[in-house]
């Protein structure tokens, strides 16, 4: 079933979203050169480093132009795309890209687009050992291919979105705190800051836990600041200046994408959506300071990283799908607590089969519109392009609020444990 699923996706994206996309692009003069996500970043990388050119600057922006949307974008045609595609990253993500910066694009972005699909895998058990939870392998597998079938990852994969390479280092980073590496933790959390907004949240929960033991988690810290203050100099010795540069770009990506909105701007427009994300923080502050305490080994602990990342998804000012990787350990957290978690109230059962159908509406659409080929147009088939996606934006506050209903269990047990196995035991 799970490989249905994920086959339907994977069919769903290339033939009935990507062929929409095509045949509207040609209708209204829309380029498309390679879209890939990680051209922008390559090219500035290579530029600055071969070429000590400013990756930043306009003329970079424009040759970017070149590669992802096939020519430079012209401002007068009302068709063109708003989005610049220039380079709005912190200077120090050239490090990660410089082994590939004297390779062709062309084998950069096939080996790259594998990386990401294998990474995307890893983080399956990576997440399955920071939330000590052992499944057997059957279901390692399940959730493996459910995961890389998700269109979330499938659309990340596909554009080579470096969000993925964030998701793979923070879930690194939790199975490294879970085995009380912590030095070597905080090192990749460090490297996960090439998209901060992704990792504010989480790395202010993770200090306020490391300070609040000072003692037993002080080498967190110094991984983390030692790593950052490196990546930083050297970002500075190759580019001075370079955070100036950095805020105008991240200014200018949000006049060109419509102020990037947030999951909540988006559902309930910026009036209601930038008050409720507020609220949304200072609960979440409460929490953390609730739990600021709690052992690296409790179920709070694993909560926290849980919800911390799905709020993080919810008001992120950018509602793109595949920042919802981060909802991954907050969903294996939902799965392992599930038949414990299941109401005995009618109404709450019909809540929970609610926010279920939301998850699993794209797959159980890709999979209508797969057998739709078969019989119908293909153009007939792609007018509906848009309906496994009419959940994807409702799913993150899904997971909040299941997860929120986590909170009287946690709430009720020990903060600390005495050091044990590297995971619970599995229930029989």
């Amino acid at each position: 079933m799970a490989l249905l699923l994920a086959g339907s996706m994977w069919f769903y994206v290339q033939h009935v979203l990507v062929g929409h996309q095509e045949t509207y692009a040609a209708q209204n003069g829309i380029p498309r050169g390679n879209l890939s996500d990680l051209y922008p970043r390559w090219l500035g990388a290579r530029e600055l480093l071969l070429h000590h050119r400013d990756p930043y600057s306009p003329q970079i922006t424009r040759e970017i132009q070149i590669g992802y949307w096939g020519r430079a974008l012209d401002p007068t045609r009302p068709t063109d795309p708003k989005d610049q595609a220039g380079f709005a990253y912190p200077a120090f993500v050239v490090f990660l890209l410089a082994p590939t910066i004297a390779l062709p694009f062309s084998v950069v972005q096939t080996g790259f687009r594998w990386f990401l699909l294998i990474l995307t895998a890893a983080t399956v058990p990576l997440w399955s050992r920071a939330l000590r939870w052992c499944p057997s392998v059957t279901t390692t597998a399940t959730l493996i291919v459910l995961t890389l079938g998700s269109f979330q990852a499938v659309q990340g994969i596909k554009v080579q979105q470096l969000g993925l390479l964030v998701g793979g280092l923070v879930a690194g980073s939790a199975a490294l705190l879970a085995q009380r590496r912590l030095a070597f933790a905080g090192v990749l959390l460090a490297f996960a800051t090439i998209k901060p907004q992704l990792v504010l949240l989480l790395l202010v929960w993770l200090l306020l836990w490391a300070f609040s033991d000072w003692r037993r988690r002080r080498n967190f810290v110094w991984g983390f600041v030692s790593t950052m203050a490196i990546l930083l100099a050297a970002a500075e010795y190759v580019l001075p200046g370079w955070v100036w540069r950095f805020r105008d770009a991240v200014s200018a990506y949000r006049q060109y994408n419509d102020g990037a909105e947030s999951v909540l701007d988006m559902l309930i427009t910026p009036a209601g959506g930038r008050p409720l994300a507020g609220l949304a923080v200072l609960a979440l502050a409460a929490l953390c300071w609730k739990f600021r305490r709690a052992s690296a080994d409790s179920s709070a602990f694993r909560f926290m990283l849980a919800l911390v990342l799905a709020v993080t998804v919810v008001i992120v000012p950018k509602a793109a799908p595949y920042n919802q990787v981060l909802l991954l350990p907050g969903i294996l957290l939902l799965v392992r607590e599930w038949g414990t978690l299941w109401p005995k109230s009618g109404r709450m059962c019909v809540i929970f089969m609610i926010c279920g159908l939301l998850i699993f509406w794209p797959w159980l659409a890709a999979v209508a519109l797969m057998i739709a080929w078969l019989f119908l147009p293909a153009q007939s088939v792609q007018n509906a392009w848009a309906v496994p996606l009419w959940t994807i934006l409702a799913i993150p506050p899904t997971v909040v609020v299941l997860l929120v209903s986590v909170l009287g269990k946690v709430a009720n047990e020990p903060l600390a444990k005495q050091p044990g196995p590297a995971f619970d035991p599995p229930s029989l």
